[in-house]
């Protein structure tokens, strides 16, 4: 069934695209029934989201390892915080170069390849940096855990995009990405007891590092796209196809062009959201430890309090999925159900403003919290904008184009906090970083929206 509203008459007029062919989409087609005695799994399309969900968990430890290590390294080879920004901004690099990319490539491989491809990537790279031995060898083996991570958030909403309806998207988006919060939450323990338990910070990598081959079984044995998945229900794959992300909208015969994608004011809508916000969560998930040993609280006793930001995050994940789904229930269009977490969620963000003036850990940690809260329920709608706003084919990409944009802003973000907190310390940033919300919801509500374009192929109604 196809949850999106009809054109209302304050719409602007739906028109071909004058570059690409368009024809009327035909109903999805449904494979023949596959034999009775074959083993049929019943909501399949959530057990592929917990697959997502787990990738990304995976993929933050991994990420998170040196961040938990940071105040260890920096004795132990006496760098400073500009030293430790370069080995961040080495990871931005590549990062942001191979998004865009890497959501290209897998928009052509597909899903199972794309991912499978770069999640042995990274795994790989991360039990290499156990290899270190300074500025430069670290600088290097994060460069290259960047270009395999990258595509993990393209190729997640791709999948979203191929097993779940709009109604469904929000909270799908919400589950996998949650796992960012998990596993920033998970690492610090972890990680502090493995340098602990050999008294080394090298098995850290090398252990975490090999999370990912486990995933790799798993996804590899159970990941097919819905037409041709031998375990899914001929009911579910009848109720995806036909609500997937433009059913009954023009079909296109070719592959859009980039230099398409990148005239549309939704793109940049998708973009300039993500590249605003982004750097003010990878301000916690890579500075919260140095931040906190900067207040002079020791990381060993802050590790009960440590992980609530991250885990207030997976909260927010699912609150900015959950309340725009049960909108999109109630009958709101789904661009005005996902524009409104904005206005509702952003302003928690604005708590890093006391938390300059916060002396005492557990009120520190609680402003913190929700702040994340706050950003990460904005995350999962700008996470969720390409499969609203765009046709499959085009998902991945347009998501790489976000992530390569975001990763530049990072860039410039994670240099200045190693500049300013060495000369200063972390208040100006904080208080800089209070602007995100504001400057994301006005992107947001004006940019994302129908235009003449929308409903020729390309892009959707919302």
């Amino acid at each position: 069934m196809d949850h999106r509203r009809p054109q209302a008459d304050g719409d602007p007029p739906v028109s071909p695209s004058p570059h690409l062919p368009v024809t009327p989409s035909p109903p999805p087609p449904v494979p023949p029934s596959l034999p009775v005695s074959r083993l049929l799994v019943p909501n399949l399309r959530w057990w592929i989201g917990a697959l997502l969900f787990a990738s990304t968990v995976i993929n933050y430890i991994d990420r998170q390892t040196l961040n938990v290590l940071a105040p260890y390294l920096k004795a132990e080879y006496h760098w400073t915080n500009s030293d430790f920004a370069l080995i961040v901004i080495s990871f931005r690099f590549s990062y942001a170069v191979v998004q865009f990319l890497g959501g290209r490539l897998i928009d052509v491989l597909g899903t199972r390849r794309g991912l499978s491809i770069t999640v042995a990537w990274y795994s790989v790279m991360a039990m290499l940096t156990s290899l270190s031995r300074g500025l430069a060898s670290f600088c290097g083996f994060r460069f290259l855990l960047g270009a395999g991570e990258a595509a993990n958030w393209p190729g997640a909403t791709k999948a979203v995009s191929e097993w779940f309806p709009a109604k469904e998207r929000g909270i799908a988006v919400a589950l996998f990405d949650s796992g960012s919060a998990i596993g920033g939450a998970v690492a610090p323990s972890l990680v502090v007891w493995l340098y602990h338990a050999f008294g080394t910070w090298r098995p850290a990598f090398l252990i975490t590092g090999t999370l990912g081959f486990l995933w790799l079984l798993a996804w590899i044995a159970t990941y097919h796209r819905p037409e041709d998945h031998p375990r899914i229900t001929d009911s579910e794959r009848t109720m995806i196809l036909a609500s997937r992300s433009g059913a009954g909208e023009g079909h296109l015969q070719t592959r859009t062009p980039v230099s398409m994608l990148v005239g549309y004011r939704q793109t940049w809508g998708c973009v300039l959201a993500k590249a605003i916000l982004d750097p003010y969560w990878y301000l916690v998930a890579d500075w919260f430890a140095l931040f906190l040993v900067s207040r002079g609280f020791k990381l060993e006793d802050t590790l009960m309090g440590f992980w609530i930001p991250f885990v207030c995050a997976d909260l927010g994940n699912f609150v900015g999925g959950g309340l725009s789904s049960y909108f999109i229930h109630r009958g709101w269009t789904v661009g005005s159900a996902r524009r409104v977490i904005f206005l509702i969620c952003g302003p928690f963000m604005l708590l890093m403003i006391p938390a300059v003036y916060t002396t005492r850990l557990w009120l520190l940690i609680a402003e913190f919290g929700l702040a994340t809260l706050g950003y990460a329920a904005c995350a999962t709608i700008f996470l969720t904008l390409p499969s609203d706003l765009f046709e499959s084919g085009s998902v991945a990409t347009v998501s790489g184009l976000a992530g390569m944009v975001t990763g530049f802003v990072t860039i410039a973000a994670t240099y200045t906090i190693g500049a300013v907190t060495d000369r200063y310390s972390f208040a100006p940033i904080l208080m800089g970083a209070s602007a995100a919300p504001v400057l994301a919801s006005i992107a947001v509500f004006s940019l994302v929206r129908n235009t003449k374009n929308t409903g020729n192929g390309v892009l959707l109604r919302i």
